[in-house]
């Protein structure tokens, strides 16, 4: 069965047609959702939001492209997550902004594949939303300009300015995160 005709039979409620829906993309959302800095353990929370507001809303879902659709919801509980989290840490405790290595548990390993991709996950993650976002869209999941236009809600030369100043930003903190880390090992 073709994806557009799982889409129509999960809008007429057919819930196997919706779990292949899920099933076909939970991997992309997961990814994504972790890319987009989100801790490990929030990871299959977030996942599940994006398939649940998916199913709420997939009546209202039209002939756009459904991938597009999913990064831009992914991108929606990424940051509705980011909001609850501030708010509970601000009435627990002083937020401390440092990159440990804690930060990441011991699933990093499965995640992360060796130290480059690390070091590179961590520079991406110290990237201001707005350059990250376009950045892991275009590169590892191989997004056009367009779809990062619509699935950011932007103009397509905001598109190719964010991702031109955004490489230039990845490449200097590339440089110093490797110099830490030249620094620790050396």
């Amino acid at each position: 069965m073709t994806e557009e005709e799982l889409i129509k039979k999960a809008k007429q409620g057919n819930m196997n047609a919706f779990g292949q829906l899920v099933e076909l993309h939970y991997p992309v959302v997961e990814k994504f959702a972790y890319q987009l800095g989100n801790r490990q353990d929030e990871i299959e929370d977030i996942t599940q939001e994006v398939f649940i507001r998916v199913y709420r809303f997939i009546d209202q879902f039209t002939k756009a492209k459904f991938s597009t659709w999913l990064y831009k919801i992914t991108l929606n509980v990424t940051r509705d997550f980011a909001r609850k989290r501030q708010s509970n840490l601000r009435k627990v405790f002083k937020i401390q902004q440092d990159f440990r290595q804690d930060d990441y548990p011991e699933i990093e390993s499965t995640v992360i594949r060796n130290e480059e991709d690390r070091i590179l996950h961590l520079a991406i993650q110290k990237l201001d939303e707005k350059y990250r976002v376009p950045i892991v869209l275009f590169y590892f999941h191989e997004k056009k300009y367009e779809e990062i236009a619509e699935i950011m809600s932007i103009t397509l030369s905001t598109v190719k300015t964010r991702i031109l100043r955004g490489k230039t930003m990845l490449k200097k903190v590339m440089e110093e995160l490797n110099k830490k880390e030249g620094d620790i090992n050396g």
